[in-house]
C-alpha cells in the first residue's frame, strides 16, 4: 500500500492511501487515530464533519402514565 504525502506541517504529516482514504502521523511519525485524526483532517479542509444529530427527548408512552396513576389509586383504596 503506497502512501502519498499530501501535506506536511510542524505537528503532523497527512498521507493519502491507495484506497483514497487519509492517514495522519504525528511529529514522531506515530499514527494518529480517532477524534484527533478527524480534527486534523477537518482543520486542513480535507474532510467535512457532519453536525451532530440533536438528542431526541424520550417520549413517554400514554399507557405507562395511566398504569402509574391506576396503581397509585389502587394503593389509596387499599388503605
Amino acid at each position: 500500500m503506497a502512501l502519498k504525502l499530501i501535506k506536511k506541517t510542524e505537528s503532523h504529516r497527512i498521507y493519502q492511501r491507495g484506497d483514497n482514504r487519509y492517514a495522519v502521523k504525528d511529529a514522531e511519525r506515530k499514527p494518529v487515530n480517532g477524534e484527533e485524526k478527524v480534527a486534523v483532517l477537518a482543520a486542513e479542509g480535507l474532510i467535512k464533519v457532519p453536525a451532530p444529530k440533536p438528542a431526541e427527548e424520550p417520549v413517554e408512552e400514554e399507557g405507562a402514565g395511566e398504569a402509574a396513576e391506576t396503581a397509585a389509586e389502587g394503593e389509596a383504596d387499599a388503605e
